[in-house]
């Protein structure tokens, strides 16, 4: 398969869409494959095919379309139409939905209570969001190459090969001031160039898909959703730096991610796309998924380049980088799954399209998985620069109950809790390191006036104590201790020096931790102590959560000997 060729079969599917006067949408990600989505698409096909409407209705299984405590979602597309948009979709109701739409029954509609009027600009959640790395999730197949190259997929692989040399594609990204989506915002085309500066006859490009952040699920969503785009972007990459070979590093929680990216994987070489002599090229690419095994770690680089070398996920002292020796001492290029995935639309569209997007020194969109006390939980794609307040009120509809927004938590069990005062910060990775926080990949939890910020620097702490890899003392006994000390102060056996010896521990596990999941551990705790001091306070000295959610028993903690 050629640049032309894949031209042919992009028209070939659009006039194939083209010949059905109605789409129906199903959301099939695993949020609202976990509420019946199966279920709900089945019965669609099941009412299309009952009616007999096969040519002229079809039913689309799809990845994720943004508010999953919302779904499952059903999208109707029909032409000369704005969509229209359902929530809570139910086996009956979808019926229904074929019903009004390809039979125009509007009686069963109106019996049913269907809203005819949820259109995308009718819904907060979609109004400020902008769509560059999701563009095609919710409306893809996502196990139809056909559908993904009718969206100008593998196109920019194609116009790269053609048209521009190696150091041309590393000066493109460089020049779109693309930083990395994996949470360090390191320039993307600069790691590029220095792989591809490398001197070595083997060179690998790895993509991270190990997030395993509390709350997260940004690149598993990406990797459902649309597994071509993160291919395309992968192999891009591969013809900048000199690489040969791929590898996709999944969480083994992943298991529909893992399917299908395989099966995409699969459509890819067997059209030629990947493989030998890629689009008719002299440049060959093969991509391989590896399954971790659950391990946070695994989430460090020099850790996942272990567990895909078959050895324990343990961090290695930096340097040499990557870059410089990483897979079987080769050089190789590591980037998250949401970087690779906006590969492709600046390959297409230009580094300077992707630079107007977003603030002067944080290009771009980046995603989120929006999750904790707010109305509307889910998947969200937002230009650099927008505001807390936005993506919690405008997008997220505000908190529950009308209840005081506390605090938002960035960055993970790396990141820190920013407080209600800096509510309209912008959310880029300058400002954010101001507060004390991190971008982190993507994970923003919202906390209300209920959540007790003492409570929630024990469960981080908690978290990284058992993800800790146990190689390093600072980090294996460090969260531990500091463990034990948020325990005391949470059930009221803490005295007075112990939120001394507390930010003591802080200090010295950041300082002499091995790698960033020691060194970031005790952030959560710095930021709470930062900003809500008066908390921690009021649990030691008056044996009082303000919050009502501690105990404060007096439990003995037994201390380590």
């Amino acid at each position: 398969m050629n640049r032309a060729d894949l031209q042919n079969m992009a028209q070939r599917e659009l006039q194939r869409q083209q010949t059905f006067r109605c789409r129906i949408l199903c959301c099939a990600s695993t949020p609202c494959l976990s509420s019946g989505g199966m279920a709900v698409y089945d019965a669609i096909n099941d009412a299309v095919q009952e009616q007999k409407l096969d040519a002229e209705v079809q039913a689309v299984s799809t990845g994720c379309m943004g508010p999953c405590s919302r779904g499952p979602m059903v999208t109707v597309e029909m032409p000369g139409e704005e969509p229209a948009i359902y929530e809570r979709v139910t086996s009956e109701r979808a019926r229904q939905i074929v019903a009004r739409h390809a039979l125009a029954d509007a009686a069963t509609a109106a019996d049913a209570g269907l809203d005819e009027h949820r259109l995308p600009a009718d819904i907060p959640f979609f109004v400020k969001q902008k769509k560059v790395v999701l563009a095609n999730s919710g409306i893809i197949d996502p196990e139809r190459l056909e559908d993904y190259v009718a969206r100008d997929g593998y196109a920019a692989l194609a116009h790269a090969l053609r048209e521009m040399t190696p150091e041309e594609v590393c000066r493109e990204i460089i020049n779109s001031g693309l930083r990395g989506r994996g949470g360090a915002g390191y320039p993307t085309g600069l790691k590029w160039d220095m792989v591809r500066k490398a001197r070595d006859e083997k060179k690998y490009v790895v993509a991270n898909g190990d997030e395993g952040d509390p709350g997260a699920y940004m690149d598993r969503t990406l990797m459902e959703s649309d597994p071509h785009r993160v291919l395309e972007g992968m192999a891009i990459a591969g013809y900048a730096v000199g690489a040969d070979q791929g590898y996709i590093y999944v969480r083994g929680e992943y298991p529909v991610a893992a399917k299908r990216l395989e099966r995409a994987i699969r459509a890819a070489e067997r059209r030629g796309i990947l493989g030998s002599r890629v689009l008719e090229s002299n440049f060959n690419f093969r991509i391989d998924v590896r399954i971790g095994a659950g391990a946070f770690v695994c989430g460090e680089e020099t850790a996942l380049m272990a567990s895909i070398m078959g050895k324990r996920g343990q961090p290695v002292p930096r340097p040499p980088y990557p870059a410089q020796s990483g897979l079987w001492g080769r050089p190789t290029l590591i980037n998250n799954v949401e970087t690779f995935g906006s590969i492709a639309p600046i390959v297409l569209n230009g580094a300077s399209w992707f630079s107007e997007i977003g603030t002067e020194k944080s290009k771009g969109t980046k995603i989120f998985a929006l999750a904790g006390k707010v109305n509307t939980t889910g998947l969200i794609e937002v230009p650099m620069g927008i505001t807390l307040r936005e993506i919690v009120y405008d997008i997220g509809g505000g908190i529950p109950d009308n209840l005081a927004f506390k605090a938002a938590q960035t960055g993970g069990p790396s990141g820190g809790c920013i407080p209600a005062r800096y509510l309209d910060t912008p959310v880029d990775y300058e400002s954010l390191r101001t507060l004390g926080s991190i971008m982190g990949s993507g994970g923003l939890i919202v906390m209300d006036e209920q959540s007790c910020m003492v409570d929630v620097a024990k469960f981080f702490m908690e978290f990284c104590m058992d993800e800790s890899c146990g190689k390093c003392v600072p980090c294996r006994i460090g969260t531990v201790q500091m463990h034990r000390l948020l325990e005391r102060i949470t059930n009221g056996s803490a005295g007075p020096e112990v939120l001394e010896r507390l930010q003591e521990l802080c200090v010295m596990v950041k300082e002499t931790s091995l790698c960033g999941l020691g060194q970031s551990a005790p952030n959560p705790v710095l930021s709470t102590i930062q900003y809500f001091l008066d908390e921690y306070e009021a649990h030691i000295h008056a044996h009082h959560c303000p919050a009502g959610v501690c105990t404060l028993n007096e439990r003995p903690v037994v201390e380590l000997v």
